[in-house]
């Protein structure tokens, strides 16, 4: 779920059949000049996964106990890493079928696997996802600008102090969204990472500073009833589903990508464990759901934090294109349609106000769409394309993925609208 603008873009697919179906190799691509190399490969999976949920995972420790989120985010990278292996086998599979099958994108997948159908939950669930990170992104600003300039508090959502600074967004983030090509606005996607390892870097040292000063006391576990929450926000923060055709399209040697792939995504896990563990050993209880509003006000925390919420701002609209692709397609025959825009940015915005807490809502986005489309599609895509011929025990784990995907998708939907509820009714 990170900030680059190609998680959901088209990339050419590879044609070539393979001798065994279930091979995770394919023979190299006919031009290799503009393929990626193996470190460009780990560097692309890095910058498509890592964003700002990062910055709630020492709020979600909190809640969880250490131990156990530390448990819940190495399992759910495991799960992640495996269902996106799933998407690349079942598009080979395809591509060896059919031969050259065009399949570039999750959607193009759900087409070729399940028509119509398939394509509109695939479309379905991407449009809300990246929606969701979007309320994220705003709630994210709006409340790290009130808490760094505070502003006279009202009990009305629509004219909160967060409320307003979402409202001095507003006509500008709808400027922004009314531009038909985004190319200006990708090279922020790698420097809004650079800023945000930045950030992680001074939240680190800051943890490391206050823990071994006034070491506060810890939980290691929280008990089961929280555990829902901290799935939500682990999914949420390893959310990248989208982008791993593409990049494995691209792969310059794909005997192995999924080696780049799965080193990515061990290093982002020890690097999200270290970062939640140590910002909840900090501050304990009182770790908030942004982590650097915990750091107080000095100049170095001032530029992280005015930083983050600049780089978000413009990141916005790069994240919302995808949305537009979707809708536009459903509603304008494909044709650009800024009223269209203009109505989903104002959606958005009025989501953003609504919510209070920027975790909370993490768990909630995590737990719904993020949840069926890392989880329940891709082993039920594996599943159709390869049926009976996976064996006994890889069927089953594909029906356990897809029932254990829907039983989280319910239940932390659940859990998460509750907590938000809940905070809500404490804010007013």
């Amino acid at each position: 779920m990170g900030f680059e603008s190609t998680k959901n873009n088209e990339a050419s697919s590879s044609s070539y059949g393979l001798a065994d179906a279930t091979s995770p190799l394919l023979p190299p691509h006919p031009s290799t000049a503009h393929l990626s190399s193996q470190p460009k490969t780990f560097a692309n999976v890095f910058i498509a996964i890592v964003g700002s949920g990062v910055l709630g995972l020492p709020y979600t420790f909190m809640r969880t106990g250490w131990a156990a989120g530390a448990l819940l985010l190495a399992a759910v990278a495991a799960l992640t890493f495996y269902c996106m292996l799933l998407l690349v086998r079942t598009r080979r599979r395809l591509d060896l079928d059919h031969g050259f099958s065009k399949i570039a994108s999750f959607g193009d997948l759900g087409l070729a696997v399940a028509g119509p159908s398939g394509r509109a939950a695939v479309d379905a669930m991407i449009v809300l996802s990246q929606a969701g990170f979007c309320v994220g992104y705003l709630i994210f600003i709006s409340n790290t600008l009130a808490y760094l300039f505070r502003l006279p508090s009202n009990p009305s959502p629509f004219l909160a102090p967060k409320a307003l600074y979402i409202w001095a967004m507003l006509p500008f983030q709808l400027g922004l969204n009314s531009i038909k090509t985004l190319t200006l606005l990708a090279p922020l996607s790698i420097f809004a990472d650079v800023v945000d390892l930045g950030a992680m870097a001074v939240v680190l040292g800051e943890d490391l500073a206050v823990f071994l000063s006034h070491p506060p006391p810890l939980r290691a576990f929280a008990g089961p009833s929280v555990l829902l929450y901290g799935v939500g926000v682990a999914v949420y923060a390893f959310e990248g589903i989208g982008m791993v055709l593409p990049l494995e399209a691209e792969a310059a040697n794909k005997a192995k990508f999924g080696r780049s792939l799965g080193l990515s995504m061990f290093f982002i896990a020890l690097m999200y464990g270290l970062f939640g563990v140590f910002g909840y050993f900090a501050f304990g209880d009182d770790t908030r759901d942004i982590i650097t509003t915990n750091l107080g006000t000095g100049v170095v925390t001032l530029l992280v934090q005015l930083g983050l919420c600049i780089n978000l701002f413009f990141t916005f609209p790069v994240m919302m294109n995808p949305v537009y692709e979707v809708v536009e397609r459903w509603f304008c025959g494909k044709k650009y349609c800024f009223w269209l825009r203009w109505l989903l940015v104002a959606a958005v915005s009025m989501g953003a106000m609504v919510v209070p807490n920027f975790a909370d809502f993490l768990s909630l986005v995590g737990s719904s769409v993020c949840v069926v489309l890392g989880f329940v599609l891709p082993a039920a895509f594996h599943l159709k394309v390869f049926g009976m011929e996976l064996g006994w025990a890889a069927v089953a784990g594909d029906v356990g993925i897809v029932l254990l995907g829907l039983a989280l998708a319910v239940s932390g939907t659940v859990s998460s609208l509750q907590q938000i509820l809940s905070s809500m009714e404490e804010v007013s």
